[in-house]
């Protein structure tokens, strides 16, 4: 890859970061593209080098703001700290997680939206939804993988729903009941075969 390319590539890259963060903080429809190549340090003309129209912008952006969970189990399978129920539970309903979603998970941030958007949009947050499923169902690894698969659609529900809420209100103990209320709730179905820890 020449020299262009491969700063075209970083800078492409670098376009998708940021909207991925901006999209998360406001919203698909709350950062306009000038905003956004702004913040990179470029021009509006500039944005058409790199995607052919917004939606694809927001397609690679909302796919960036997916697979924590993936590369986390990565990471323990290359050596890194291990990944158990409790710990998605824990790294998921907590305060830093509720207030930075530019930094978070897509769905709780944009699930509502990402229902509203173009087919590819919503192709790739399955594809993705279908991924964290499998990873879930994984950590109870019980005999009954239907009844595992059941448990982790619940989890990831239940985690997106109570983040979603505990940002929706503005009693801040209220926000931290909800958070700690389902992530107790959630971590009796690791107990029940072991996973939790």
């Amino acid at each position: 890859m020449g020299h262009s390319k491969a700063e075209k590539a970083e800078t492409h890259k670098r376009i998708v970061t940021i909207a991925s963060k901006r999209f998360r903080e406001a919203g698909l429809a709350g950062a306009g593209i000038s905003e956004l190549m702004k913040e990179a340090g470029l021009t509006v003309g500039g944005f058409y080098k790199h995607f052919d129209s917004r939606d694809d912008l927001v397609t690679e952006a909302v796919g960036a703001a997916f697979g924590g969970w993936k590369r986390r189990v990565e990471g323990a399978a290359s050596g890194g700290p291990a990944v158990s129920y409790a710990k998605l539970i824990d790294e998921y309903l907590n305060e830093a997680h509720r207030d930075n979603p530019g930094a978070g998970c897509g769905f709780s941030a944009l699930a509502a939206e990402i229902g509203r958007s173009d087919k590819r949009t919503r192709a790739l947050a399955s594809e993705r939804l279908e991924n964290d499923l499998q990873l879930i169902a994984g950590l109870f690894a019980g005999k009954n993988k239907r009844a595992d698969r059941s448990k982790a659609i619940l989890t990831i529900s239940s985690l997106v729903g109570a983040m979603s809420l505990a940002r929706a209100v503005s009693d801040r103990e209220l926000s931290r009941e909800i958070l700690n209320t389902v992530g107790a709730i959630l971590k009796t179905l690791g107990y029940v075969r072991g996973v939790a820890e």
